[in-house]
Order: structure tokens, then C-alpha cells, then sequence
């Protein structure tokens, strides 16, 4: 996964991938050893070159900080998938759109169950990643004409796991 953090409007570029039971992170081209554990909600707690570090996650509307120890900022994260997704849902709304899995995960809920009339923008599935829950949305006004999932089913990314039509 790519992604672009913008820190008090300085720009990086992290890209993390999985690596058995821990994380490889590549911050700006430069190689960093990381250890992640989800101490509890909205807080981290980073192994970072044999430094412990906790991060905070602190929102207030669309605009969001991050507390490291004593230390506040502001922070934002760009997913570039996300700016696909917006072009995509600016297609043509016409023929199968399907639904894919944007991380590996688990199937938590179903919302909408074939034969469901959808919104553009309707969650139709909610994906548990990370401990953190992801609500998958209908590309396009239809109708679910099939899940490839139910709940409980592990996902891998890239899977198809719903078509609109």
C-alpha cells in the first residue's frame, strides 16, 4: 500500500507492505524497520530503529492531528487508490460495475444482499481490515445483482466482492 502523508504541510511518501506478523515501511525511498501494535483505539504504539514512539490520532472535522509524545500535528493521508476510484465512478454508469477489495480482510457485514435497488455512493459491504472496519460503496446507481462473499470470508485485495448493474 502507497500513500502520501502530508505533516504539517511537508509531503512524504510511505509505502508499507506486510511482512509475516510485522511491517516493512519505505518512507521516502529510505528502507525503516517498523513494529506496530494497536495499543487501543486511535492509538499506536510504534517501534521505530529501536525507538518506542505513541501516536495519537485526534480529528475534528475534516481536518485531523497527530499527538507523537508531547507534540501535536497536522496531518492528512492521500490513498492515490482513492483518486482512481473517483474516475472510475465518473465512467459511464452503464454495464456490470464490481465492487473489489481495496486491502486483504474479513467480511464483516453485509448491507445490501442481491436484488438490493443501491445509490451511487451506498454502502453495499463492510470489510474488517487492521482492526479497523471499511464500508464498501456502490460505484453506481443499480442493483446488486450478486455477492462473490458472504460474512466471515476472507478476502485478498483486488478480489471481486459484489457486481452493480
Amino acid at each position: 500500500m502507497t500513500y502520501e502523508v502530508i505533516i504539517d504541510d511537508q509531503s512524504y511518501r510511505v509505502e508499507l507492505a506486510r511482512s509475516g506478523s510485522s511491517w516493512r515501511c519505505n518512507l521516502n525511498g529510505r528502507e525503516l524497520p517498523v513494529d506496530v501494535i494497536f495499543s487501543q483505539t486511535g492509538v499506536l504504539s510504534l517501534l521505530v530503529n529501536g525507538k518506542s514512539y505513541e501516536v495519537k490520532q485526534e480529528a475534528a472535522g475534516a481536518e485531523s492531528n497527530i499527538v507523537v509524545g508531547h507534540e501535536r500535528f497536522r496531518a492528512a493521508v492521500r490513498d492515490p487508490r482513492s483518486l482512481r476510484s473517483r474516475r472510475r465512478a465518473q465512467d459511464s454508469g452503464q454495464g456490470v460495475k464490481r465492487i473489489l477489495a481495496p486491502m486483504p480482510g474479513k467480511v464483516v457485514r453485509i448491507l445490501a444482499p442481491p436484488g438490493t435497488e443501491v445509490e451511487a455512493g451506498q454502502p453495499v459491504l463492510v470489510i474488517e481490515a487492521m482492526k479497523m472496519q471499511n464500508e464498501l460503496k456502490s460505484p453506481k446507481k443499480g442493483k446488486v445483482n450478486r455477492l462473490a462473499v458472504g460474512e466471515g470470508a476472507a478476502v485478498e485485495a483486488g478480489q471481486v466482492l459484489a457486481e452493480v448493474d
